[in-house]
C-alpha cells in the first residue's frame, strides 16, 4: 500500500494541470522560469535551456511565458519545437545546455498540460531538488506580475535539433533493417508525430504511420499507448506483422502482435531481458520492474535465471533502484522502458527500434519472442478522488485491502496508490481466481468512492 508524498506543485512528473489554471497558470508558469533561471545562474552566468513541447493547443503560450521568466534571469533559451520528452533529455546532455525543460501532459486529455524539467546530464531532476523549488515558484508567484502570455513573442523553433535527436536514435541501432516487416504505428496525434515521418523514411521499411495529424485537441484522442486495443485492430485489418502505439510525449511503447493481441511493457522487458543475457549485457542477471508488473513477468524471467526487483511507480524510481543495483535493464508496464546504455530516460522510439532490431535478428516474429508468458489476471480500478489521504488511516478502505490481502495471499497481489499526476486513486489486484480478484477490486474501489469519491 502506498500514500501520497506531501507535494506543493510536482508530481511524480512533474507540473501537471488543466492549462491555465493554478499551477499551470501564466503567473505559476513565469514563476517557474524565474525559479529555475535563478537555480542554474549558481552555475553559470549565462546558462542555456532547451525547451520542447507535444502538440497541445497551450503549448505555444506557455513556453513563451517559461522563456520570458528565464530570460528575465539572464538565461538563454533555445526550442527544438515538437520532439518528444526523451529528445529533450538527449540534447540536454550532449548539447551542453544547462537544463532542458519539456513542456507536456503525457498521457493527460488534451486540455491539461505539464513542466517536467531535466538536468544537464540527461536526467529528470531528482525529487529533492524539485521539491527545494517549490517554496521558491511560490515566493515568485506571490510577489511578482506575470506579462500577459498574449503579448509575449513566440519561442523561435530550431528544427536541427530534431534531426539530431532523430540521427541518435538511428545510431542507436546500427544496422538495423526493417527488411521483411509490415509495422503499423500509432503517433497519437503527439509528439511521434513530429518525428516518426523522417525516422522511418530513413530506415525504409514498410511503415503505415496513422494518428500524425495533430490539431491541438485530438492528442491521446482513442488512440495511442493509452488505447493499445486500436493499433492491434489496425495491424490485424492491414495484414502487418507488428504494431507500435505512442503516448502523447513519445516516451512509452507499447506493441501489438497479429492476432489483435496488445503487448504492455512486461512482455517487451522479458524480450529485451532475454536478448541482452544472451549477448552477456545483462548485468547481474537484473531487471528492476514496478509494484504493477505482472506476477508472470517474474516467473517467466526466473526460468531464463533472471531476478525482477520491484520499484514504485515512476520511471524516477525505477532509474533509482537500476542505478543502486547497477541494472542494464528496467522498465514499467505501461511501455516505459529504460535502457541505460543508450539512453538516460525512457524512450518509446528507441524501445520501438531495440524491439524491431531484436526481432530482426532472432528471425522470430514478436509472438513467438513472448510465447511463453503466462499472464495472471489483473485488473486495475480507478476512483477520482477529491483528496489524497493516507488510505491506510481510513477503516473502511484499510479493511477491504486487508480483506483481499488476506484471501490471496501467495495467489495474488494487492497494490493500491494514488496517481502522482492525476486525482487519481488506483487499485490493482491480481490473482488467479478471476472471481476474487474481480470482488475484491469492486470492494476496494467502492470503499475508496464513498470514502474520497467525487
Amino acid at each position: 500500500m502506498t500514500t501520497a508524498t506531501a507535494r506543493k506543485l510536482f508530481g511524480t512528473d512533474g507540473i501537471r494541470a488543466v492549462a491555465g489554471e493554478m499551477p499551470l497558470d501564466a503567473t505559476t508558469i513565469y514563476s517557474t522560469g524565474l525559479a529555475l533561471g535563478h537555480s542554474l545562474r549558481k552555475i553559470s552566468a549565462s546558462p542555456r535551456v532547451i525547451l520542447g513541447r507535444d502538440t497541445r493547443e497551450s503549448g505555444p503560450w506557455i513556453a513563451a511565458t517559461l522563456a520570458a521568466g528565464l530570460r528575465k534571469t539572464g538565461a538563454q533559451v533555445e526550442s527544438a519545437g515538437v520532439v518528444p520528452t526523451p529528445a529533450v533529455a538527449f540534447l540536454a546532455h550532449t548539447h551542453g545546455f544547462a537544463a532542458g525543460v519539456v513542456i507536456s501532459a503525457s498521457h493527460n486529455p488534451w486540455r491539461d498540460n505539464g513542466i517536467k524539467l531535466f538536468g544537464a546530464d540527461g536526467f529528470k531532476l531528482a525529487d529533492a531538488i524539485e521539491l527545494a523549488m517549490e517554496d521558491d515558484i511560490l515566493h515568485h508567484a506571490a510577489t511578482v506580475v506575470a506579462p500577459d502570455p498574449a503579448t509575449l513573442p513566440q519561442v523561435q523553433d530550431n528544427a536541427a535539433l530534431r534531426d539530431h535527436y532523430i540521427q541518435f536514435l538511428i545510431d542507436c541501432v546500427p544496422g538495423l533493417s526493417l527488411a521483411g516487416l509490415r509495422i503499423v504505428a500509432d503517433c497519437a496525434n503527439g509528439a511521434a508525430s513530429s518525428v516518426a515521418p523522417d525516422l522511418f523514411r530513413r530506415l525504409g521499411g514498410d511503415v503505415t504511420l496513422l494518428n500524425i495529424a495533430p490539431d491541438g485537441r485530438n492528442i491521446n484522442e482513442d488512440c495511442g499507448a493509452l488505447h493499445p486495443a486500436w493499433v492491434a485492430a489496425e495491424v490485424e485489418s492491414r495484414g502487418a506483422g507488428l504494431g507500435l502505439t505512442f503516448d502523447g510525449d513519445a516516451d512509452r511503447c507499447m506493441l501489438a502482435g497479429s492476432h489483435r493481441n496488445v503487448i504492455n511493457g512486461d512482455a517487451i522487458l522479458l524480450m529485451a531481458a532475454r536478448d541482452l543475457k544472451q549477448r552477456g549485457l545483462l548485468t547481474g542477471e537484473l531487471v528492476v520492474a514496478t509494484t504493477m508488473s505482472n506476477m508472470g513477468l517474474e516467473a517467466a524471467l526466473k526460468r531464463s535465471g533472471i531476478r525482477m526487483l520491484r520499484a514504485p511507480v515512476g520511471d524516477r524510481y525505477v532509474l533509482e533502484q537500476m542505478q543502486l543495483n547497477k541494472a542494464a535493464l528496467g522498465g514499467e508496464q505501461s511501455g516505459h522502458l529504460l535502457f541505460p546504455h543508450l539512453a538516460t530516460t525512457g524512450d518509446g522510439l528507441l524501445t520501438a527500434l531495440v524491439v524491431i532490431d531484436l526481432i530482426a535478428r532472432s528471425g522470430k516474429n514478436i509472438d513467438e519472442l513472448i510465447a511463453d508468458l503466462k499472464v495472471f489476471p489483473q485488473v486495475i480500478v480507478n476512483v477520482k478522488v477529491r483528496a489524497k489521504k493516507p488510505l491506510n488511516s481510513i477503516p473502511a478502505v484499510a479493511a477491504a485491502i486487508r480483506a483481499a490481502e488476506e484471501e490471496l495471499k501467495d495467489s495474488g497481489r494487492v497494490v493500491i496508490r494514488y496517481s502522482g499526476t492525476e486525482a487519481l486513486a488506483r487499485v490493482m489486484i491480481e490473482a488467479e481466481s478471476k472471481d476474487a480478484m474481480q470482488r475484491h477490486a469492486d470492494a476496494i474501489a467502492n470503499a475508496i468512492q464513498r470514502e474520497l469519491g467525487i
